[in-house]
């Protein structure tokens, strides 16, 4: 349950994020010279609070994902899960079949006949 409620946050906190930096101007780069200047009336105060809030969220989902690792319970894993045993039967199945691909047999090597020792001529 605590588990669910993590993620959930997690997303929300994430999608807000997105739109914050999405929302703020850029301070350096290229981009900043072709943009007006963060002093104009008042503007300074919104970009310091979108950052602030840009950097909260971020520790947010830093802090519940840590939360929700640890709320995550240990049966949850694919290691218990139906579908891991599924495909473990499956994976003994194929095992225990015949190959896809027949094999050829080989024939068998007949031993190499070695040549007779030819005599030095006396």
């Amino acid at each position: 349950m605590l588990y669910t409620i993590c993620v959930a946050l997690i997303v929300i906190a994430s999608v807000l994020t997105i739109l914050a930096i999405l929302v703020q101007n850029p301070k350096s780069g290229m981009a900043a010279n072709f943009g007006a200047s963060n002093q104009v009336m008042g503007v300074r105060e919104t970009s310091d609070f979108l950052e602030k809030f840009t950097w909260t969220m971020a520790i947010a989902i830093a802090v519940l994902s840590i939360l929700a690792t640890l709320a995550m319970d240990r049966g949850t894993g694919i290691e218990n899960s139906g579908i891991s045993n599924d495909a473990k039967a499956l994976q003994e199945r194929l095992i225990e079949s015949a190959p896809a691909v027949p094999q050829a047999e080989l024939p068998a090597a007949e031993p190499a006949q070695e040549a007779p020792a030819e005599t030095p001529a006396e």
